[in-house]
């Protein structure tokens, strides 16, 4: 263990959440003189499977360093990969050795181990996978953001958004993917496809496509200033249908981060997002 929580722990456990319910929450704590808030707001969507969408947002020590570590993890073909996920990627990224001290290094390695668990344990989790964008707050001054997948991260500073993380897309990695022996499908009015199945070029699980498939993260980190304002991470229900500065717009005049997670799920439905839509929501006071 990395030492005792602090005011505040949630893991939303929403891979079984019936079609007709939501999951919302809230947290808060003080880093470095700095008032950090959260709040996150999930919807299912119009699909017949269940909520295959799950959240982490937490505040935690580490050795002498306070945390906040939020994840969205967006799984597809079953709920048990993005739930094993939520249980245990964060716990293996912290027992790193050199979290601390070369957090990008420590992430890509847990990133590696824990798709490797996943992988041996796919007579139990099931043929699926899931994305994950990953974002850890460190004593409220260091951002460093994750992901596999195109489940996103965006921070507004001074108005305006910034997106921190990439979205891993087939037919930008096409190369890639050929040269490991796979394709990249384009039928007419489908997105482009790894081997005609998945939609992105990068994913946890997957056992079926992975030796066609990546589960390295794209690792950006930012500090956070007087000019960063808040942090949204969402999954690509919210991103389909609504630009980085259109989200970004649409809460800046809302205080309270639940509220503002809440209104972009609900923006999201208006706009006709037909998939699972997560979104989390921190806020830099």
């Amino acid at each position: 263990m990395m030492g005792k929580e602090i005011l505040h722990k949630m893991k939303v456990k929403a891979g079984l959440s019936s079609s007709t319910s939501d999951t919302t929450g809230k947290g808060k704590t003080k880093m470095s003189g700095k008032r950090i808030t959260h709040g996150y707001h999930l919807v299912k969507g119009q699909s017949s499977h269940p909520m295959e969408d799950y959240v982490v947002a937490q505040f935690k020590h580490a050795g002498d360093s306070e945390l906040g570590l939020f994840a969205i993890f967006d799984g597809h073909m079953g709920h048990d990969v993005p739930d094993y996920l939520r249980s245990h990627l964060f716990d293996n990224i912290l027992h790193q050795p050199d979290f601390l001290t070369d957090t990008k290094s420590a992430i890509m390695k847990a990133y590696e181990i824990t798709d490797s668990k996943i992988l041996e344990k796919a007579k139990e989790l099931g043929k699926g996978g899931s994305t994950a964008v990953t974002a850890i707050l460190i004593d409220g001054l260091k951002l460093v953001v994750a992901n596999v997948g195109d489940s996103r991260a965006v921070l507004c500073k001074n108005g305006l958004a910034k997106q921190l993380s990439i979205d891993h897309e087939p037919s930008q990695e096409r190369e890639t993917i050929e040269k490991k022996g796979g394709f990249v499908s384009k039928i007419p009015g489908d997105v482009p496809r790894v081997d005609g199945q998945l939609a992105v070029a990068r994913a946890f699980g997957d056992r079926s496509l992975k030796v066609h498939l990546s589960s390295e993260p794209y690792v950006d980190e930012e500090i956070i200033d007087d000019e960063a304002d808040f942090l949204i991470l969402a999954s690509d229900g919210l991103w389909k249908v609504m630009s980085n500065q259109e989200v970004v717009d649409a809460i800046k005049g809302i205080k309270d981060p639940q509220s503002a997670a809440k209104h972009l799920t609900e923006e999201a439905l208006a706009r006709k997002s037909k998939d699972d839509i997560s979104c989390i929501v921190v806020k830099f006071d």
